[in-house]
């Protein structure tokens, strides 16, 4: 009996894909949802929608005016960056195809941008954690 038959009968195409690609593809999927999801309510305030002042505003109101500033352009970088590390290892996660090495690389991919979604849940906590020792 050679190697691809089972029974006697070849091995349709489907049995032959190694089933590992189907799922990092449902993974990749998944987080591109989680990170479109995370990236609109991060950067969709809708703020822009407002603006009928004419010309830009370059003097800020308060420190706490500059400190909300400083949290928003915090939050949307880190889950930038980190919407950036989960497309990288989602990538490098599918095209491992059944590469240890590579795998392992996406992995630590995805946990770093866990971890920089978890920094830019935690920054308005840090920002406003300064801002008390400033007053």
């Amino acid at each position: 009996m050679s190697a691809k038959s089972v029974r006697g009968r070849p091995l349709t195409r489907a049995a032959t894909r190694p089933t590992h690609g189907r799922a990092a593809r449902r993974l990749v999927v998944a987080l591109a949802a989680v990170a479109t999801a995370t990236a609109v309510f991060l950067l969709g305030d809708g703020a822009a929608a407002h603006a009928a002042q004419p010309g830009p505003v370059l003097a800020a109101d308060s420190v706490e005016a500059v400190v909300n500033n400083i949290r928003t352009w915090l939050v949307a970088l880190l889950a930038a960056v980190a919407t950036l590390f989960l497309t990288i290892g989602g990538l490098r996660l599918m095209w491992a195809n059944g590469d240890p090495g590579e795998a392992e690389k996406g992995k630590a991919a995805l946990k770093s941008a866990a971890t920089g979604y978890a920094l830019a849940l935690l920054s308005p906590l840090i920002v406003t954690v300064v801002a008390g020792w400033v007053k």
